[in-house]
C-alpha cells in the first residue's frame, strides 16, 4: 500500500481556531484524528528523512496539540497525562515516529512545568510555542560554578531535536562537597549545543533521535535546573507555581506511559491497514486454500483478534495507571514505592503485549508485507524498536517487580 504524498496541505485558521481560545479536550481529540491520515500519508517520507518535518510539526502546533500539558500561565491547556496519551495515540496510529515525537515533546512541556518559574519564562516568555527535546540519561558532567553550573558532555536519543529550540539534558552534577554526583536536568538553548547526525536505525527511524554534544563547557544558570530526586519524589519547584495535580506526578509514573503509547498506536495503525487493504487480497500459489482471500484463514483471523485485544488491554493498563497517579497527586498523597513499581510493571507489560501481537500480525501479512511502502512492516519494526527502550523493556523492568514481591531490594528506576 503506497501512502506516499508529495505535498501536505496546511489547514486554514478557520479549521483550527485561534490558540487564544482554549479548546476542550474532545475538540483537540478530533483535531488529532483529522491529522492522523495526513501524517500517515507522510510516514514513508518521514522515515526516509529520518525526522519529522518542520511542515508536519507546524500542523501539530497549529492544531494546538503541543500545548496539551503546558502550564495554563503560558497559554497551555494543562490537560491530564492520560488525555495527552489519547491525543498522541491518534497521531501515532498514522505514523509511529510522528506520534513518538509529538507525545514526548508535548510531555517535555510537563517536565518544564516542574522547573523553577524563571526557567519556564526563559523558554516560553517570548514564544509560548517553543518546543523542547530531552535526553533523560544523565551522561553529561557538570560542576558547580558561581550562580549555576558548567556543563559538558555528549548525550544520545534526543528525539525531535531538529524541531526543538531548547533541550533538557540529564547530567551528573559534582557539587564539590565530596558527595556522589547528583543527577539533575539542566536546560540549554539551541545556541549552546550541537546536533550530531547519528540516527540511522531499523525502527522509529523518523524520530530524528540524534546525539547532542556540548564540546566546550557552557554556563547554565541555577534556575535552569531541577534535580531528578525532586521530580521523582513529587517535590519539584515548579509545582509551587503550577498548582495543578499534573505537576506533582512523579516523573517515572508519568513519562514512561508516553514511551509505551507509540507501540500501541503503531499496532492499531497496522491493524487498520491490515483490515482495510490486506485481508481482502486473494492468495496465490499452489498450496491448500490458494485463491482464497487472506481473511478466510483461521490463523489470520486469530492474529487480527490478538492485535485488537492487545490494543484494548494495553490502553486500559496505561489509562488506569495514569489516572491513579493523577488521583494520588490531586489528593496531595505521596505515591508509595510499591505503587510506583506497579506502575512501571504496567508500562513495560503494555509494550510486551504489543510486541507479541504485531509479530503475529506480521507473520500473516504475506509477501507484500516486505515492501517498504507497507505500513504493517513499518509498525512491526517500530513496535520492536519501542520495546528496546530501557524504560519500557520488559526484561529490564520486570526484574524489580519480582524483586519487590520476593522480598528483595528492588534495583531499577521507579
Amino acid at each position: 500500500m503506497n501512502t506516499e504524498v508529495a505535498t501536505l496541505e496546511r489547514p486554514s485558521r478557520a479549521t483550527f481556531p485561534a490558540r487564544a481560545e482554549r479548546p476542550e479536550f474532545n475538540e483537540l481529540l478530533e483535531r488529532a484524528r483529522k491529522l492522523s491520515p495526513l501524517v500517515r500519508g507522510r510516514a514513508q517520507q518521514t522515515e526516509r528523512e529520518r525526522r519529522v518535518s518542520a511542515e508536519v510539526t507546524a500542523l501539530i502546533k497549529d492544531a494546538g496539540l503541543y500545548r496539551a500539558v503546558q502550564p495554563r500561565r503560558f497559554g497551555g491547556h494543562e490537560l491530564s497525562l492520560e488525555e495527552l496519551r489519547q491525543l498522541a495515540f491518534e497521531v501515532g496510529r498514522g505514523c509511529t515516529s510522528t506520534g513518538w515525537c509529538y507525545g514526548l515533546s508535548a510531555a517535555n512541556s510537563w517536565t518544564l512545568g516542574m522547573f523553577p518559574l524563571e526557567a519556564q519564562e526563559d523558554v516560553w516568555g517570548q514564544d509560548p510555542d517553543t518546543l523542547l527535546a530531552a535526553c533523560i540519561a544523565p551522561t553529561g558532567k557538570a560542576t558547580r560554578a558561581d550562580g549555576g553550573y558548567r556543563l559538558q558532555g555528549r548525550w544520545s536519543f534526543a528525539s525531535n531535536c531538529d524541531n526543538a529550540s531548547w533541550l533538557a539534558l540529564g547530567s551528573l552534577v559534582d557539587e564539590g562537597d565530596g558527595k556522589p554526583p547528583r543527577p539533575m536536568y539542566l536546560l540549554l538553548p539551541r545556541s549552546d549545543y550541537q546536533i550530531i547526525d547519528t540516527w540511522h536505525t531499523v525502527g522509529l527511524a523518523g524520530t530524528g533521535s540524534k546525539d547532542i554534544a556540548v564540546e566546550e563547557a557552557v554556563f547554565v544558570p541555577a534556575h535552569r535546573s531541577v534535580s531528578f530526586a525532586d521530580v521523582l519524589e513529587q517535590q519539584a519547584p515548579g509545582a509551587l507555581v503550577n498548582d495543578g495535580a499534573l505537576f506533582r506526578i512523579p516523573f517515572l509514573s508519568g513519562f514512561p506511559p508516553l514511551l509505551a503509547n507509540p507501540a500501541i498506536a503503531a499496532l492499531q495503525g497496522a491493524l487498520d491497514e491490515f483490515v482495510e487493504s490486506v485481508a481482502t487480497r486473494a492468495t496465490r500459489g499452489a498450496f491448500a486454500g490458494g485463491g482464497s482471500t487472506i481473511a478466510q484463514f483461521g490463523h489470520v483471523q486469530t492474529a487480527v483478534a490478538e492485535a485488537e485485544a492487545a490494543v484494548d488491554a494495553a490502553q486500559l493498563i496505561l489509562q488506569r495507571d495514569l489516572r491513579a497517579a493523577t488521583e494520588f497527586s490531586a489528593a496531595r498523597e505521596k505515591i508509595s514505592k510499591e505503587q510506583r513499581i506497579e506502575f512501571r510493571r504496567g508500562h513495560a507489560y503494555a509494550v510486551k503485549l504489543c510486541v507479541q501481537a504485531v509479530n503475529g500480525l506480521y507473520d500473516v501479512v504475506g509477501g507484500t508485507g516486505i515492501h517498504l511502502d507497507s505500513g504493517i512492516q513499518r509498525a512491526w519494526r517500530d513496535v520492536n524498536a519501542v520495546a528496546h527502550h530501557i524504560s519500557v523493556n520488559w526484561n529490564a523492568v520486570s526484574t524489580m517487580v519480582g524483586q519487590l514481591r520476593l522480598g528483595l531490594p528492588p534495583r531499577g528506576q521507579f
